[in-house]
């Protein structure tokens, strides 16, 4: 419950933002543009790269994974566990989802008044662990356990793949190009573009 609390006031912190960043532009003439020729539609096309962090959906996210190794000895054919280590492996990341805004394709309609815009679907751009504030915790080991750092690491990475694919099952890419469609739109319409109708490919 507390993630999503976080999430959802961390969303609603970054589309404050936005307007705010938004209203700033338009106050400057940075976007003050016309909607009545194709030469204004490539200038709000060569704004919409300055707007890909505003349209990224992140997602922070903390686990505690639980990791074992063991050496067996055999002793009169029988396998016996005499090293066994468990180790207790806690780490936070964050995902990221968007698209690439460089590829939006935009045409406008100047007897409708309309514009449209073609986006590309949404993909996971990144997912990062910070390996650095990870905690290692022994639950068991002995003298005879060697513990390789790498199988953290793998473990980790394991891990982090696994929570990807359950994001994206549930929807997170869905999410990502709910977020573009709405920030775009209102960015389309403080330039003036009346009518905007939204096209993923």
């Amino acid at each position: 419950m507390r993630r999503l609390i976080k999430g959802f006031v961390g969303m609603l912190i970054i589309i404050a933002l936005f307007f705010l960043a938004l209203m700033l532009l338009n106050t400057t003439d940075l976007v003050s543009l016309r909607t009545n020729s194709s030469s204004d539609t490539s200038l709000v096309q060569d704004r919409l790269v300055e707007l890909s962090e505003w349209t990224t959906l992140r997602y922070d996210y903390s686990n505690v994974i639980v990791s074992r190794t063991d050496k067996t000895l055999t002793v009169l054919g029988n396998d016996i566990d005499f090293a066994e280590t468990i180790k207790l492996i806690e780490y936070s990341g964050y995902l990221k989802a968007g698209t690439d805004m460089s590829k939006v394709e935009l045409k406008y309609d100047k007897e409708a008044k309309k514009i449209t815009a073609k986006v590309p679907r949404s993909k996971i751009l990144d997912n990062v662990v910070d390996t650095n504030s990870a905690k290692v915790e022994d639950i068991k080991g002995n003298l005879f356990s060697d513990y390789p750092t790498q199988i953290i690491f793998d473990e980790i990475n394991a891990s982090k793949s696994e929570l990807e694919k359950e994001k994206v099952s549930q929807g997170f890419l869905d999410e990502a190009d709910n977020r573009i469609e709405q920030l775009l739109t209102s960015f389309l319409k403080a330039n003036g573009f009346e009518e905007v109708v939204i096209e993923y490919y």
